[in-house]
C-alpha cells in the first residue's frame, strides 16, 4: 500500500480535529453545567453542528482511503452527505445567532426585539433543507457537491455574507471593550473571518483553480475553515473560565497523544516504508527502533507539554503574585494604598475578564461617603460575612458580586465586582476572594503603622506641652505675687484723697492692667495644671444656660446676641462638666472678640453617634485658611494682648477627658464655627 499524499494527510488530520474538537467540547459544556443559559444553549449547537460537518468529510474521507467502493457503503455515504448538509446549513445560521448574544452582552443588556427577529431571519436558509435532503437519497449515488451543485453558488455567498458580518460584529465588541486581550482576540478573529469567507468563496462560488491539484487542495481548506468557529468556541470557553481545570488536563493529554499518533501513522511508517524500499531494509526491525525512540522521548515531550499548558493557564497565578508582591511594597504607606487600589482593580479586571473591579474603603473603620456600601456590608454581616450576589442595591449601582475587607473583627471596606455570569467561576470567584483578603490585611497594616506614628507624634506632643507647661507654671509663679503686691499698692494709694486726685486715672491704669496680667497668669497655670478639677455631675442644659448666663451681660453691653438651641440634657461627668465649663468660656469669650455689635453668637448641643457635640459660631470674620492649625498651638495670637493660650487650653483640656476639639468648615468672611465633642457613654 503506497503512503498517504500531503493532501490525504491533510484531510485525515484536519476533519479528524475537527470533528473531535468542537464535540468533545460541547460535551463538557452539556455535563459539566446544572442548567444553560440561552447563548450556552446556542454555543453547544454550533459544537454539535461543526462536529457533525467535519465528522461527515472524515467518513467520506476514511471511505475513499480504504477504497470501499458504493455498492455496501452507498447508504453510509448517503447519510454522512444530508448529516454534512444539516449541519453546514445550520451552523452559519446558529454562527449569526451566537454573535447577536455577544453584541447584546458587549453592551450590558438582553437580546432586543430587533435582534430577536434578526435571530429569526437567520434561520431562512435552512427551508433549502427540504428541497436538498431528498436530493441527497434521489437517484445513484453521487459525492454532495456534485448532488446540490446549483445550490453551491448561492451558498457560498450566504457564507460570505454571515462570515464578514461576524468580523464586522468582532472589529465593533473589540473598540467597545477595555480588556486588551480581548481587544486583540476580537480582532484576530475578526480578520480570520475575513479570510475565510474570501477562500470559501474563490473554492466555491469563483471555481479558484477548478479541476487543478491547487483547485483540490483550495477546496480542502475551504471544508477546514469551518474549524474558526470552533476556535471560536474555544475561545470562550477559555475566556469565560468554564471547566478549566478539565479543560487543561484533557488538553495536555490530548495534543500529547495527537502528536504521538500523528507521528507514528505518518512518521515512523513512512520513514519505515522508505528505509525498505531504498535499502531493503526489513519494515519490522525499523518500525521497532523508531517506536522505541518514540517512547523514550515521549516522557520529556509529555512535560514539556504540560509547561506550556499550565503557563497558558496560570493568569490566576500569576496575578496573586503580582498583588501580593505590590502589597508587600505598599507595606504601611497608607496613602500610596490609593494607587494599590488601582493597580489591584485594572490587574484582576484585565485577567479575569470582568467588565469592573472597584475597592470602596470605610475611613478609620466609619462607613463609607458611599450609603450603600455600609448598607451591603451590613446584610454580609447578616449572613456571617459571606459574599453578596445579586443583591439589588448592588445591581442598581452596577455590581453584581460583593467581597467584605475583613481582617479578623475589623472591616476595612467592601470589594465589588461586575462581570458577565460565565466570568465568575468558582477559580475566578476564589482568586477575587483571596485578593480581598489580602486587600483587607494591607489596609489594616498601613492603619496600624498610622495609628502608631500618630501616636508618638502625640507623645512627642504632650511632652512638648508638659515642657512648656512646667515652664509657664515656673513663670506665673514668679510674676503672681509681685503682680499682687503691685495692684495692692495701686488700691492704698488710691484710698489716699490727695494721691487719688493726682494720680487718680494712673493709679486706675495699674489696677486694670494688673488685673489683665493676673488674668494672663491664671491662663498660664491653667495650661500647666495637670490634675482637672471635678464639680458635681451637671446636665447638659443646667451647664450651657449656666454659661450663657454668664455672658448675657457682656453680650448685652456689646450689642451682640446670644442664642442656644439644645436638643439634648446628658448627664455629664464631674470632670467633663469643669472642662466644657472652662472651654465654652473660652471659645464664647473669643467669639465676642471677633464679633462686631448688632452680630450673633450662637450655642447648640446635640448626640451623635453616642458623642455630645457643642458647637460655638459667631458672625465675625471667620478665621483664615492657612490660620486653622495654627490657632491651636500654645502662645499664637493674631492680638495684640492675648497670651494665645485659650484656643490650646481649649483643645488640650477636652483631649483629657476622650474629647476633640476642633475648627468647622465656614466659608471665609461668614463667622467660625467651633466643634467640641466629648463622650457621652461613659458619663
Amino acid at each position: 500500500m503506497s503512503p498517504l499524499d500531503p493532501l490525504e494527510i491533510l484531510q485525515l488530520v484536519g476533519y479528524s480535529i475537527g470533528a473531535l474538537l468542537p464535540l468533545w467540547m460541547a460535551v463538557l459544556l452539556v455535563t459539566h453545567k446544572n442548567k444553560l443559559s440561552p447563548h450556552e444553549r446556542v454555543l453547544a449547537l454550533l459544537a454539535l453542528t461543526m462536529g457533525g460537518w467535519h465528522t461527515s468529510n472524515l467518513v467520506v474521507t476514511l471511505h475513499g482511503l480504504f477504497d470501499l467502493g458504493l455498492d455496501r457503503w452507498t447508504t453510509v455515504l448517503r447519510v454522512a452527505d444530508s448529516v454534512a448538509v444539516i449541519s453546514i446549513t445550520f451552523a452559519y445560521s446558529l454562527l449569526l445567532h451566537v454573535h447577536l448574544y455577544l453584541w447584546a452582552n458587549a453592551h450590558l443588556r438582553t437580546i432586543n426585539k430587533s435582534e430577536k427577529f434578526r435571530i429569526y431571519l437567520s434561520y431562512l436558509p435552512t427551508m433549502f433543507l427540504v428541497i436538498a435532503l431528498p436530493r441527497v437519497w434521489m437517484g445513484d449515488y453521487a459525492p454532495m457537491f456534485v448532488k446540490l451543485k446549483f445550490f453551491v453558488f448561492p451558498f457560498a455567498f450566504w457564507i460570505a455574507y454571515v462570515l464578514g458580518l461576524i468580523a464586522l460584529t468582532e472589529i465593533l465588541i473589540a473598540r467597545k471593550t477595555t480588556n486588551r486581550s480581548e481587544k486583540r482576540i476580537m480582532r484576530t478573529l475578526a480578520a480570520s473571518f475575513i479570510g475565510v469567507g474570501v477562500v470559501i468563496f474563490g473554492a466555491l462560488a469563483a471555481g479558484v483553480g477548478e479541476g487543478t491539484a491547487a483547485g483540490v487542495y483550495l477546496k480542502t481548506i475551504a471544508n477546514l475553515g469551518s474549524l474558526l468557529p470552533s476556535a471560536l468556541l474555544a475561545y470562550y470557553i477559555y475566556r469565560y473560565r468554564y471547566l478549566e481545570i478539565i479543560i487543561e488536563e484533557s488538553l495536555v493529554v490530548v495534543t500529547f497523544a495527537t502528536v504521538v499518533l500523528t507521528v507514528y501513522v505518518f512518521g515512523i511508517r513512512t520513514i519505515g516504508d522508505w528505509l525498505t524500499q531504498r535499502y531493503g531494509v526489513r519494515p519490522g526491525l525499523v518500525e521497532a527502533l523508531l517506536i522505541l525512540a518514540l517512547a523514550l522521548f515521549a516522557a520529556p515531550f509529555r512535560g514539556w507539554l504540560a509547561q506550556r499548558f499550565q503557563k497558558l493557564f496560570e493568569r490566576e497565578t500569576a496575578l496573586y503574585k503580582q498583588i501580593v508582591s505590590r502589597i508587600g511594597s505598599y507595606a504601611g504607606q497608607y496613602k500610596d494604598l490609593v494607587e494599590l487600589f488601582h493597580f489591584v482593580e485594572e490587574r484582576t479586571t484585565e485577567v479575569l475578564g470582568l467588565r469592573q473591579l472597584k475597592i470602596f474603603v470605610t475611613a478609620d473603620g466609619s462607613p463609607s461617603n458611599e450609603s450603600w456600601v455600609q448598607e451591603v456590608l451590613d446584610r454580609s454581616r447578616e449572613q456571617g460575612w459571606e459574599p453578596i450576589e445579586d443583591d439589588p442595591v448592588l445591581l442598581a449601582h452596577d455590581f453584581k458580586l460583593a467581597y467584605p475587607l475583613r481582617r479578623e473583627e475589623k472591616v476595612a471596606g467592601l470589594l465589588a465586582v461586575d462581570g458577565a455570569g460565565a466570568s465568575l467561576t468558582p477559580d475566578a470567584r476564589s482568586v477575587i476572594a483571596t485578593l480581598a483578603d489580602q486587600v483587607a490585611i494591607a489596609i489594616d497594616d498601613s492603619r496600624l503603622i498610622e495609628e502608631n506614628v500618630r501616636l508618638e507624634r502625640e507623645l512627642a506632643e504632650r511632652e512638648r506641652l508638659a515642657s512648656l507647661g512646667r515652664m509657664a507654671a515656673t513663670v506665673a509663679h514668679e510674676i503672681k505675687n509681685p503682680l499682687s503686691a503691685i495692684k495692692s499698692i495701686a488700691q492704698v494709694m488710691r484710698e489716699d484723697e490727695n494721691l487719688n486726685k493726682e494720680y487718680g486715672r494712673d493709679l486706675s491704669l495699674i489696677v486694670g492692667e494688673t488685673d489683665r496680667l493676673s488674668q494672663s497668669v491664671t491662663q498660664l497655670l491653667s495650661f500647666a495644671r495637670r490634675e482637672i478639677p471635678s464639680e458635681q455631675p451637671l446636665g447638659t442644659n443646667e451647664l450651657m444656660r449656666s454659661v450663657v448666663d454668664l455672658f448675657q451681660a457682656n453680650a448685652r453691653e456689646q450689642g451682640i446676641g446670644l442664642e442656644c438651641e439644645i436638643k439634648t440634657d446628658a448627664t455629664l461627668s464631674g470632670k467633663c462638666v469643669s472642662v466644657l465649663r472652662d472651654a465654652l468660656s473660652n471659645l464664647v469669650l473669643n467669639a465676642f472678640q471677633a464679633t462686631s455689635s448688632g452680630g450673633k453668637v450662637s450655642l447648640s448641643a446635640v448626640v451623635q453617634n453616642s458623642d455630645l457635640l457643642i458647637t460655638v459660631r459667631d458672625t465675625g470674620p471667620g478665621v483664615p485658611v492657612e490660620l486653622r492649625e495654627e490657632i491651636w498651638e500654645p502662645f499664637f495670637t493674631t492680638r495684640q494682648r492675648g497670651t494665645g493660650l485659650g484656643l490650646a487650653i481649649v483643645r488640650k483640656r477636652v483631649q483629657e477627658v476622650g474629647g476633640s476639639a476642633s475648627l468647622g468648615v465656614s466659608r471665609n468672611g461668614q463667622g467660625a464655627l467651633f466643634n467640641l465633642r466629648v463622650p457621652i457613654e461613659s458619663q
